[in-house]
């Protein structure tokens, strides 16, 4: 089975531009491995997160889920990889800081 690939660009700051879609990965999947890379244009920081909330029903609203930082992508102001190597039932980006133009974008490769 081919590996599952996801990538999205956020613009300027989350509190101003929004929250982008989350990532929902396939927990079916073992080992469930994720692969996670980050890429920033401009001076923006940011953080991904990751939630264990349910996100198998249409009730499942993103800015009313728990979001937990990952600890190795925390902060960042420079293009950073990490890894979930555990299951997460959603994982996301936000920026916090920089300029209103600038872009992170957010590269998501799970195995399969």
């Amino acid at each position: 089975m081919p590996s599952r690939r996801f990538s999205i660009t956020i613009t300027g700051i989350s509190s101003t531009a929004g929250y982008m879609q989350p990532y929902i990965p396939d927990t079916d999947i073992r080992p469930f491995n994720i692969g996670i890379g980050c890429t920033n244009t401009s001076t923006q920081v940011y953080t991904v997160e990751h939630s264990f909330d349910y996100t198998g029903s249409s009730a499942f609203i993103s800015s009313n889920a728990t979001w937990f930082p990952n600890s190795g992508l925390t902060g960042k102001t420079t293009n950073t990889d990490g890894n979930y190597a555990y299951p997460v039932s959603a994982i996301r980006v936000q920026s916090s800081a920089g300029s209103s133009t600038g872009t992170v974008t957010m590269t998501i490769i799970q195995a399969g």
